[in-house]
């Protein structure tokens, strides 16, 4: 790929983390108690990494894209995979391989993000990782149905020039690993915009009591939705006040569509697949404290897994779970962690200017608390 300039970014998870201010930087109350990372790798074994392409093509085209890999077990999911489901609060959008997790109950391999137009070279690639990096499954066969999940992200990248490719998708599984987790305008997350601001990869985490015994709930967004208007922070209607820099302006007819959300649940209790049901239909209720009405062309897709089974597709196995009487505390620690994850993915987005000479404005700091402290939402510690 040639061009005037190029940054091609390969990032394990720990990169840019000590650069970008989260959510409780600022002192945006949240509820809940977050794990040490206050991200989705709080749940042991679980790793994430990101390709991020930023560059200006020769013939003019803005590259804004990239793709972000989260691997349930990290290398030990190319054989040994998870207890899942999968959940479409609106489906007007793509995560190819549910069929599969909502027939077994199981996720085989990771979870990839990336743009709407690059989920087949993503798909395919992530096969191709496969069969080179492991032997053949049980039953003899190296066999794949890749989680592959999308938003759009037309507005700021040139979508239609098909820049992933496959050795970014297998670059973000190489350097997929454990640790602090970069946000933003990173991996599947770079081009994306949410509530009209730049927005892009959050994640958060939180850690709960069951029956003497401490669990991990952690999210991973890919966010992409949502308009001005209807922007809630802690509770906080500030949309309706940070009128400045929006992305669409009110005869535009993609103000009436919101775009659409990735989320990605972890979790370590010992859970089966029809609670991980369950568990996946939280995380909706978490991007409702945003604001979001998962509206008429919005792809809310929503994956759940749980590590805290072992999940061997041969032989008798011992599983256990929790009682459903138990399981409230994990519904909480999911919608926390889901409202967290998207603010973070917002305080932690920087202004990009992309295809055609759009832009996208970072949510301004300073703003928002004025308006957070305006509605008493504001820890005393903030500036």
């Amino acid at each position: 790929m040639t061009g005037r300039f190029l940054i091609t970014v390969l990032l394990s998870a720990c990169a840019l983390s000590a650069h970008a201010q989260r959510a409780r930087d600022l002192g945006i109350p949240f509820e809940g108690t977050p794990g040490p990372l206050n991200a989705i790798t709080d749940v042991a074994g679980v790793t994430v990494g990101h390709t991020t392409l930023i560059s200006d093509s020769a013939d003019g085209h803005a590259i804004r894209t990239g793709v972000t890999a989260i691997l349930p077990r990290g290398r030990d999911s190319l054989m040994n995979p998870v207890m899942a489901a999968t959940f479409a609060l609106n489906g007007n959008g793509e995560m190819t391989g549910s069929a599969w997790v909502e027939e077994s109950g199981l996720l085989e391999g990771p979870v990839m993000l990336t743009n709407t137009h690059s989920v087949g070279i993503v798909r395919d690639a992530t096969i191709a990782w496969r069969i080179r990096a492991a032997p053949p499954d049980a039953s003899g066969y190296t066999w794949s149905l890749p989680l592959v999940a999308e938003t759009w992200d037309g507005h700021l990248n040139d979508i239609n020039g098909f820049h992933v490719k496959a050795q970014h998708a297998e670059a973000a599984l190489e350097n997929a690993a454990g640790g602090a987790v970069a946000e933003g305008n990173v991996g599947g997350g770079t081009g994306m915009v949410c509530h009209e601001y730049k927005c892009g990869i959050g994640t958060s985490s939180r850690v709960v009591s069951v029956l003497g015994k401490t669990y991990t709930a952690g999210v991973l967004v890919q966010a992409n939705y949502g308009l001005r208007d209807d922007l809630r922070i802690a509770g906080a209607p500030v949309g309706r006040h940070l009128r400045e820099d929006r992305v669409y302006t009110e005869d535009d007819p993609q103000a009436k569509e919101t775009g659409s959300i990735i989320i990605v649940v972890a979790i370590d209790a010992p859970l089966l697949p029809h609670q991980l049901e369950r568990i996946v239909k939280r995380a909706g209720l978490g991007l409702g404290r945003m604001g979001a009405i998962a509206s008429n062309g919005s792809g809310d897709i929503f994956v759940a897994f749980g590590t805290g089974n072992p999940a061997s597709q041969t032989g008798l196995q011992q599983m256990q779970m929790l009682g459903n009487e138990q399981m409230d505390p994990l519904f909480g620690g999911v919608v926390q962690a889901t409202e967290e994850a998207i603010v973070n993915a917002m305080i932690a987005a920087r202004d990009m200017t992309g295809e055609g000479g759009r832009y996208a404005k970072a949510i301004d700091h300073r703003q928002l608390l004025r308006w957070l402290k305006h509605y008493k939402r504001q820890e005393a510690r903030s500036n």
